[in-house]
């Protein structure tokens, strides 16, 4: 028999019936999976991540020679990526949570419209 591949949305199946002719056939006949291999995620996105990488790293080349090297963002920016060489798979959450606001309580005024990006420590300990 004849198996069907999508390698695009990975997966493989075998007809073990010839083409049913009814709806009810359909339903009571099931066909033969084929679990699909596992990507290699290297060969897949490692393009994608040395483009960002770059892109981080010309966005910091720029900010340099601006002399705005000293804004909290890209400080902030510049600690999440030091987060990146750690041996633990929770990087992006690490790097998500220095980025982030850890209050939890809410400020009984918005100050401005939308989001900065980093959480600015200013007045925080911790």
């Amino acid at each position: 028999m004849n198996n069907f591949c999508d390698s695009s949305k990975h997966y493989c199946f075998t007809p073990n019936l010839p083409f049913p002719s009814s709806a009810a056939a359909v339903v009571s006949r099931m066909t033969t999976w084929i679990p699909p291999q596992p990507a290699n995620l290297v060969e897949l996105s490692f393009l994608d991540a040395r483009f960002n990488l770059i892109d981080i790293a010309a966005f910091l080349d720029r900010v340099q020679r601006a002399g705005q090297d000293g804004d909290f963002r890209v400080q902030a920016l510049k600690k999440a990526i030091a987060l990146l060489s750690q041996n633990e798979p929770q990087r992006a959450k690490d790097v998500l949570l220095s980025l982030s606001d850890p209050t939890a309580d809410p400020i009984p005024k918005a100050t401005i419209q939308g989001a900065l990006g980093a959480w600015k420590t200013d007045g925080l300990k911790g």
